[in-house]
């Protein structure tokens, strides 16, 4: 298999990264008290630094915007701290990371919110989603809190905080959870957004949170150390859009407009997160779809193999590829494409909490990758 492209240096914005093998950001539920990252979070992110660029998982801006048990934050001293000891760990091996920063919406619960209140939304929609307690209790969905005009700027403002945070903290650049069915993609897709004042309505009303947001993290950090993640065409947690091409059309051609790291594409296929491939066959092609409407870096992932990762760059669909599930498996996945080794198989019951058992145990070919000791 010819795996050349994915070895050229790519300028991401104020990054350069040494080839075009992404780590997807993971949810993977393992931070310690507080929603504060461990040494464990370090040297798993560390395995893996040989990635161009790791992405770190979705991380929560605030209290309110918490939303799976053990899930880490960005927005209190003791988390940056425990970050500072990821993105130190994946700097000495020469690695690049940024940070998702996240916020869950109508898709968290009551026992994650600072006044023990529903969750926040753009409307009173529940999601399509098995409910949770921080203490992982499988609950009713609740109906969530419509949020303010003054609640969304103190959202917005909270995103600007997480930015700063996380260049405290040692990431290089952070990336915007507009995917997935996070809040902003609530306040995108009209079958979550129904408002009628300027956060609703219109197409351009309903970007308006997400470029509030990209306006003000890049007041921060500058927009080269910005970057946004969108899953076009997704419906996972029930988030859903009238038009979704119109949509999506106009959020692209509006990113594009700001000079951003990257801009990161979740392929359709892969938008229903833990079904099985095959489920998403027929699936429309986001990259080839959205590539000539965006002027800058674009990154492609969701059920990607090596060759047909390879085939979307000299395709020139995407820069780079970013693969999550093989990342999870493969450690020193860069060094298995590269020598042609035989991939590890993931185990999916080890994906969401737990121990170091499938997060940072699984077998490493290169033995010039951290490894755990024991």
């Amino acid at each position: 298999m010819n795996t050349s492209l994915f070895f050229q240096p790519l300028q991401l914005g104020s990054v350069t990264l040494s080839n075009r093998i992404v780590m997807a950001p993971l949810t993977r539920m393992r931070a310690g008290a507080g929603n504060a990252p461990t040494e464990r979070n370090a040297l798993y992110y560390a395995q893996r630094s040989s990635a161009g660029l790791i992405i770190a998982e979705g991380t929560a801006v605030s209290q309110q915007g918490q939303g799976y048990p053990n899930a880490p934050g960005i927005y209190t001293a003791e988390q940056v701290a425990g970050w500072r000891k990821a993105t130190d760990a994946v700097h000495e091996q020469g690695g690049r990371i940024f940070l998702q920063l996240a916020h869950n919406g109508r898709n968290s619960h009551s026992s994650f919110m600072p006044d023990g209140g529903a969750p926040f939304a753009p409307s009173p929609i529940p999601p399509s989603l098995p409910g949770f307690t921080r203490d992982a209790q499988k609950v009713p969905i609740e109906i969530p809190r419509e949020l303010t005009a003054p609640e969304i700027r103190e959202i917005v403002v909270s995103f600007a905080t997480a930015a700063r945070n996380a260049i405290d903290a040692g990431f290089d650049g952070v990336e915007l959870q507009a995917a997935n069915s996070h809040l902003i993609d609530q306040f995108l897709e009209d079958g979550a957004n129904q408002r009628t004042d300027r956060y609703g309505g219109s197409v351009k009303n309903r970007m308006r949170f997400l470029v509030e947001i990209v306006e003000a993290v890049s007041a921060v950090t500058g927009s080269q150390r910005v970057s946004v993640r969108l899953s076009p065409f997704g419906q996972y947690g029930g988030i859903r859009d009238s038009n979704p091409m119109r949509l999506f059309t106009s959020v692209v051609r509006e990113m594009s407009t700001y000079n951003l790291a990257y801009l990161h594409l979740i392929e359709g296929r892969g938008s229903e997160i833990g079904l099985a491939d095959e489920l998403h066959a027929d699936a429309l092609d986001n990259a080839r779809i959205f590539r000539p409407e965006y002027e800058g870096n674009l990154i492609s992932a969701a059920a990607y193999t090596p060759e047909t990762g390879h085939q979307a760059i000299e395709a020139r669909y995407a820069d780079a590829i970013a693969f999550g599930r093989l990342f999870i498996a493969n450690p020193d996945l860069v060094s298995r494409i590269e020598k042609g080794l035989t991939l590890n198989a993931y185990d999916r019951s080890t994906f969401y909490g737990g121990d170091e058992h499938g997060y940072t145990d699984y077998p490493i070919a290169n033995p010039s990758s951290p490894r755990e000791k024991g």
